[in-house]
């Protein structure tokens, strides 16, 4: 339940549409529901801005099926993230508006339109094809949160005239999430073309040497443009995130 949720339930108790009774029944599971495996933090939303989402790799099925229909239940956006399709299936048993982005591994459901919008466009850049399940995630995820998103993909830096090809949009863009394996150069070219936030994500895409991301991230972290900021390897969710919230200032 976020803010734009509990203002519309107190302007109905106010104008007696709502009995108080039925309100604090809405409210009974504020600041999270205890469901034995799990405590739902139904309250992030109002505290932070952004809802609880569940990160759903080492989970069964059916404990991601039960977390996504209390979550839906409670009348937001719910967004699981590192899904596989047969936890898809479990949530479509109980949910079935939910929607399933195999590129991204994630389960969405969008019923609150009403979210705060963001002020701009958040770019998703990828280097290759290979990196298109982080950034996908990462488009995904800002979608949700109320922001529009331009995906550009494939324009790493071995053939660097399919980045300059997209300077529009990319110089357009409010913020810019960059996501990158191999030697991890590209958040660092994209920085010094545009004056706006750069979140960097490193990918475990690569050869040996790649260290599954450790080469792209310790080369994003001693990047030398000064727009640019770093987050965990694969993290795409985490830039969304992080974007979402510069995006909405």
């Amino acid at each position: 339940m976020d803010r734009s949720q509990i203002e519309a339930l107190l302007k109905e108790v106010s104008a007696g549409q709502t009995p108080v009774e039925q309100a604090l029944e809405r409210l009974r599971d504020l600041p999270f529901e205890d469901i034995g495996f799990a405590k739902l933090d139904h309250h992030r939303a109002l505290r932070t801005g952004m809802p609880e989402v569940i990160f759903a790799a080492g989970k069964t099925a059916s404990q991601v099926a039960q977390i996504f229909a209390r979550m839906a239940q409670h009348g937001g956006n719910v967004l699981a993230t590192r899904a596989t399709r047969e936890m898809f299936e479990a949530v479509l048993a109980v949910e079935p508006r939910a929607q399933f982005r195999e590129v991204a591994r994630a389960i969405e459901l969008t019923q609150n339109p009403d979210i705060p919008q963001g002020k701009g466009t958040i770019a998703v850049v990828c280097a290759g094809t290979s990196d298109l399940p982080v950034a996908e995630e990462a488009a995904v995820t800002a979608r949700l949160m109320g922001n529009t998103v331009e995906l550009i993909a494939d324009v790493g830096v071995a053939g660097i005239h399919r980045l300059l090809a997209q300077k529009t949009s990319l110089q357009s863009a409010r913020v810019l999430i960059v996501c990158a394996g191999m030697e991890g150069a590209l958040p660092t070219v994209v920085g010094g073309l545009v004056n706006a936030p750069v979140l960097a994500v490193p990918t475990s895409v690569g050869y040996g040497a790649s260290f599954g991301g450790v080469a792209a991230l310790l080369g994003m972290l001693n990047t030398c443009s000064p727009n640019v900021s770093v987050v965990n390897i694969d993290n795409g969710f985490g830039a969304a995130c992080i974007a979402s919230l510069i995006n909405h200032l």
